[in-house]
């Protein structure tokens, strides 16, 4: 089906919300910054567990709050907590102010996930534009990782000239400071049905939204969406920032750039590495749609590019382990390719099955799911990494989730738009 939807002036502030929220300077460096902090794999993999647990916890609560009490007050709560955590990391020096600077994001996170979307999946039920959802979350998507693409090349800029892995935390509040002024000019009408700051009925706006939450996820189909997609990007969540140590080794062992030092020299591959790497997953993310069109139903590419993920990671890791760092890096861009593939796919299979007044309730319990896994994955890739070498824990962890993969494998699905 081609694209019926129109690109006004909203549509231009979901792409700019996504292209300034993915302004995350530090993303490129944090495993790096964190080991630079004298932290071990196993202490980075806690440190992750913690987050994703802390976003598992509230994530359901600030979904629900969201339907309840306004989504763009929710998403202006979640961007104060992000500007927190910013300022924390910068100032942390010991395990426990990370964990305190880790809480903060997770809490920005829990009030933003689903959240976003569902005001998107709004706004296409008010225009008439159901039908669109997989080719609109797409295109959006697509800025969102152009923004990242951007952001790998300034980090890298900033790193190089400040030296300091650190100072990318301050430079990240610039992008998210625009992100909360755009947020504040949202239309109301996005803020769903159940809006408001009338106290005495937000506890019965509560019960009646899990109930119906609950009412939703009994169906098997829903429950099988929902796990194939959470899965993968748990997954990929779990494993994509252990690319930077892979980039690191890969520059240092090339015999250009001696005269600079280690940081300089491993930054200006990251930046074109990760640069390259979001310019491609913007691609992946603006076609999404037109390669679920290709199916019959959204089951099947959702099982295919489950798959080709995990058996990318195998590869990638294998490559590692033998010195291989140009095929590692290649093949570890194909995790992040299929996550931008499949995942306006996923969504949009998820959302089809949901009542539009629980929509960012439910869409948070896709993303709880994800936090779920990548928590449960995080601690066990740091400690085999710790163990074994990052190649060996990638491979591990890759190599048991296809052999799950029965176990949440997509089931049949509405045909895909």
């Amino acid at each position: 089906m081609g694209i019926t939807y129109q690109k006004d002036l909203q549509y231009y502030k979901f792409c700019a919300y996504g292209f300034f929220k993915n302004l995350r300077f530090f993303e490129p460096f944090l495993v790096l910054f964190l080991l630079s902090k004298g932290m071990t794999f196993l202490q980075i993999g806690t440190l992750y567990a913690i987050r994703e647990i802390t976003i598992n916890i509230f994530e359901i609560p600030t979904g629900v709050m969201a339907d309840s009490i306004g989504r763009r007050r929710s998403m202006i709560s979640a961007f104060i907590f992000y500007i927190i955590s910013f300022v924390v990391f910068y100032f942390s020096a010991s395990f426990w102010m990370f964990v305190l600077a880790m809480l903060f994001y997770a809490y920005g996170d829990a009030f933003r996930t689903g959240t976003h979307k569902a005001m998107i999946f709004e706004y296409l039920k008010i225009n008439g534009w159901q039908d669109q959802k997989v080719h609109y979350y797409g295109h959006t998507r697509s800025w969102s990782q152009m923004g990242s693409a951007f952001s790998a090349i300034l980090a890298a800029i900033i790193v190089f000239i400040t030296r300091d892995y650190r100072s990318v935390f301050l430079f990240a509040l610039i992008p998210y400071l625009i992100d909360l002024a755009i947020l504040t000019t949202y239309p109301r009408e996005l803020d769903g049905q159940r809006s408001g700051f009338d106290h005495s009925k937000i506890l019965e706006s509560f019960k009646l939204t899990i109930r119906d939450f609950i009412t939703s996820f009994r169906n098997v189909h829903m429950l099988k969406a929902v796990m194939s997609q959470a899965v993968y990007s748990g997954y990929y969540k779990a494993v994509k920032d252990y690319l930077q140590p892979v980039v690191k080794t890969f520059a240092l062992s090339l015999p250009f750039f001696m005269y600079l030092e280690t940081g300089q020299r491993s930054a200006i591959l990251i930046g074109i590495v990760y640069s390259l790497i979001y310019f491609s997953t913007s691609f992946t993310a603006r076609n999404a749609g037109k390669y679920a069109s290709r199916f019959s139903n959204l089951g099947r590419p959702m099982n295919i590019t489950m798959f080709s993920g995990l058996l990318l990671g195998l590869i990638s890791g294998l490559f590692f382990y033998y010195s291989v760092y140009l095929g590692a890096i290649i093949f570890y861009a194909g995790i992040y390719l299929i996550e931008n593939l499949r995942k306006p796919i996923g969504i949009s299979l998820v959302a089809d099955r949901l009542e539009k007044d629980i929509m960012a309730t439910a869409l948070s319990a896709e993303s709880q799911a994800e936090t779920l896994v990548a928590a449960l994955l995080a601690p066990a890739m740091g400690f085999a990494a710790d163990k074994w070498g990052v190649g060996v824990a990638l491979m591990l962890i890759s190599c048991i989730l296809i052999l799950l993969m029965p176990l949440y494998s997509a089931g049949k699905s509405k045909p895909a738009v």
